[in-house]
């Protein structure tokens, strides 16, 4: 069977912040490959450079050194072949829901040389996430008149519109109380076998990041930079009772104790146990 190709390929990434003595590595020699329709999960400390990175692939941030391809082209900034999805919803008050969704046929980038059966698809398309998102009864309802789930469902289906080959996610569901997250889990996961999309999920959840990710790759701290990846050994139809399992128990506690050692948290643990007994 063919192998998927490589959709990402990252080699040698470093970024930094500043000049002089006050300027911060944060992100050091970054080599990752992320195949076409795969799913990949971000986990790490706060200050690793997740949503960095994540930034940098969607064009939002520029690189010191290193290359960053996307379907063997460099990427050289935004592009309509990448979408992003915030923890902040960044809806806009005035419009519906589905005025929302069709926000990025407005833009003059996706509306060079588009003829009319093309306007039609795209109206077409439209209707077709309101009800693959759940989102048809509340269509002409304004943001504020939403729950934090669904005004993340606006979010995900403005930013599939366009069809974007890589959909880039920097903690969507942060905000969201864990009923609303679970709904949400099984909701990207349907998107993403559906949209056939390649997927780069930004969490500080590592049970999140096991049950969406295909691989987990764990990122370290001061730099930022990759330290381990993950291979999710799990089946492909995701479960909730799957969370229960010894494999899925297993991988979390290695992946939590890592993060634990290269965050330094595990010895400033020991130090305040140390100063109770003093």
């Amino acid at each position: 069977m063919k192998s998927p190709m490589k959709k990402i390929v990252v080699e040698g990434l470093c970024k930094q912040f500043g000049r002089a003595a006050n300027q911060v590595q944060a992100l050091a020699d970054i080599d990752l490959t992320v195949r076409e329709n795969e799913f990949v999960t971000l986990v790490g400390a706060s200050g690793c450079g997740k949503s960095t990175l994540l930034r940098i692939l969607g064009g939002l941030e520029t690189i010191d050194s290193g290359s960053i391809r996307v379907d063997d082209r460099e990427i050289e900034g935004p592009g309509v072949d990448r979408a992003m999805v915030f923890q902040n919803y960044s809806l806009y008050a005035w419009l519906t829901v589905r005025q929302n969704i069709r926000f990025s046929r407005l833009l003059k980038v996706n509306g060079r040389n588009r003829t009319q059966a093309e306007v039609e698809t795209a109206s077409g398309r439209a209707d077709a996430l309101l009800h693959s998102m759940g989102l048809a009864h509340v269509a002409e309802a304004y943001p504020n008149q939403l729950s934090g789930g669904m005004q993340q469902r606006v979010a995900i289906a403005r930013a599939l519109m366009g069809k974007p080959s890589i959909l880039l996610m920097d903690e969507p569901f942060g905000a969201l109380d864990a009923q609303t997250r679970e709904v949400m889990h099984d909701l990207i996961l349907h998107v993403h076998a559906l949209e056939k999309t390649t997927l780069v999920f930004v969490t500080h959840d590592v049970e999140e990041a096991i049950y969406l990710g295909h691989r987990v790759v764990l990122m370290a701290p001061r730099p930022g930079r990759i330290d381990s990846i993950y291979d999710v050994r799990l089946s492909a139809r995701r479960d909730p009772e799957m969370k229960l399992s010894p494999e899925f128990i297993a991988l979390k506690r290695e992946i939590l104790a890592r993060i634990r050692e290269t965050s330094g948290m595990k010895t400033d643990l020991e130090r305040l146990e140390q100063l109770t007994r003093q």
